[in-house]
């Protein structure tokens, strides 16, 4: 064979991906940028599930959307929302097409690993008085030692009033610390491994020093403590227990790199995702050929149980309703819809290149990561998305000019997670993985590359965009 003859066999049979940067125009970086700048911003009004979801029906209302309410008629072109118990929200932009036909949705979650009170949060030891915690999602304990912390939440008193709390965001605002050993003193926890060197019970939130009362009088500190958090919320010991109250980092989004290419910031696992499903919905720039559906989930961190999680019978209702203002049953809409389970993935970090399989591991700057299954070693809690539903959305990227790459969250006696993607297949709803690669996943200040969100959000147009679903290709 030719040497020409043999490089171009090559060009045409061998899978090419090239480093994002070396394949888009000027241009569109620069729109990348701005939406990048969009992003930053959305994280950082947004550092809870609460947060977000007042975020989102802040853009969404911002953009034409209205609360919908059951029974409302729906037409081609009406843009409705709802939110549920105020941390989710499930909106659609109303397409041409009978809901018979099926509906273009993107699931993301927008709850993210934190610390969480106690219901019996507050005590005093040492005269120094602090909150108990307990961990919410799959966190590396030893990464939330010595951060400076934020504290947001409500707190509902008998009467039912509910109090929202906020402590730390604002720039005169005092921040929390869980404190760690000096090392003069950690012969003893450092030979532990890091998984057991600093144990769930230590997590406690430091909140004061300073004593009122006389010096024969016990339990100064925490009662001054409490008689501040009373002059400014009205709450006492007892209202604790009808509390949610979360601590999380007190960190900005910034841009990472002496070229600005990364952005870090807490709560990227799943608000990076997130953010785009959301924004990808609101810049549509007319009624799309099909109903483009956009949920954005609360409790995937544990399971994806309770009332406001992708389990629960909310997207079910919200889809009826939709489904009954044009006499379709729910059923039929969804065997013919397609869900792009829009949750991140690994990126491959060189200094822990071991755990990686690097033919199929997301890089950074490659683009959107496509993961077939997700689950744990055997494709344990995957939904694992037949040939079909993958070329679906080869076709749907490509003809869009989406950069994607394939991912694989690590290697197969390895790696392992979950996503809100089993939840959706479950409905008979035909799902597929995908999302932007994350350094860093689930540490308090996460790692991802500006053109990976980008290209997750030109993904997640397309397939808002698409005229034809998965059944009819």
């Amino acid at each position: 064979m030719e040497t020409s003859e043999f490089k171009a066999l090559k060009e045409k049979l061998f899978s090419a991906k090239k480093n994002g940067y070396d394949q888009l125009e000027s241009a569109e970086l620069q729109a990348m940028e701005e939406y990048c700048s969009n992003y930053k911003a959305f994280l950082d009004a947004g550092k809870t599930e609460r947060l977000c979801a007042a975020e989102s029906v802040r853009l969404a209302e911002a953009h034409g959307y209205r609360r919908y309410t059951r029974g409302m008629p729906l037409q081609p072109g009406d843009k409705v929302y709802v939110c549920n118990r105020d941390k989710a929200v499930l909106l659609a932009h109303i397409g041409k097409q009978s809901l018979a036909e099926g509906a273009q949705i993107a699931a993301a979650h927008i709850d993210s690993p934190r610390l969480d009170l106690k219901p019996n949060p507050l005590y005093e030891e040492g005269e120094m008085a602090y909150f108990k915690t307990h961990y919410y999602g799959g966190i590396r304990k030893y990464q939330w030692v010595t951060l400076p912390l934020e504290l947001h939440g409500v707190v509902v008193l008998c009467s039912g009033e509910r109090v929202t709390v906020n402590i730390g965001a604002a720039p005169d605002d005092p921040r929390l610390v869980i404190t760690d050993l000096l090392p003069h003193l950690a012969q003893e926890q450092s030979k532990k491994p890091l998984g057991e060197a600093i144990p769930g019970e230590t997590l406690n939130l430091l909140l004061g020093s300073r004593p009122i009362g006389g010096e024969e009088d016990s339990g100064r500190v925490k009662l001054a403590v409490l008689k501040l958090l009373n002059e400014k919320y009205g709450i006492t010991e007892d209202d604790f227990t009808s509390a949610e109250l979360e601590a999380v980092p007190a960190l900005n989004a910034c841009d990472i790199g002496l070229d600005r290419s990364l952005i870090g910031a807490y709560g990227q696992d799943d608000r990076v995702c997130g953010y785009a499903a959301l924004r990808a919905l609101l810049d549509l720039p007319e009624t799309p050929e099909r109903t483009a559906v956009c949920v954005l989930a609360d409790k995937e961190e544990i399971g994806s149980d309770g009332v406001t999680g992708m389990q629960s019978a909310a997207f079910d209702t919200f889809m009826e309703d939709l489904c009954a203002a044009q006499d379709v049953p729910l059923r039929a809409c969804f065997e013919k819809s397609f869900c792009l389970s829009t949750d991140v993935t690994a990126a491959y970090d060189p200094d822990f290149g071991d755990v990686y399989e690097k033919r199929n591991a997301a890089l950074i700057n490659y683009g959107v990561g496509l993961c077939k299954y997700t689950g744990a070693r055997g494709k344990s809690g995957a939904s694992d998305a037949d040939a079909e539903t993958v070329g679906y959305v080869r076709g749907l990227f490509e003809q869009a000019g989406v950069i994607w790459q394939i991912a694989e969250l690590g290697k197969v006696d390895i790696g392992g997670g979950g996503t809100v993607a089993m939840y959706m297949a479950n409905r008979n709803i035909a799902t597929l993985d995908a999302g932007v690669p994350v350094l860093s996943m689930h540490a308090p200040f996460e790692t991802v590359g500006k053109l990976d969100c980008w290209e997750t959000y030109k993904g997640i147009r397309a397939v808002y965009q698409a005229k034809t679903g998965i059944v009819e290709k």
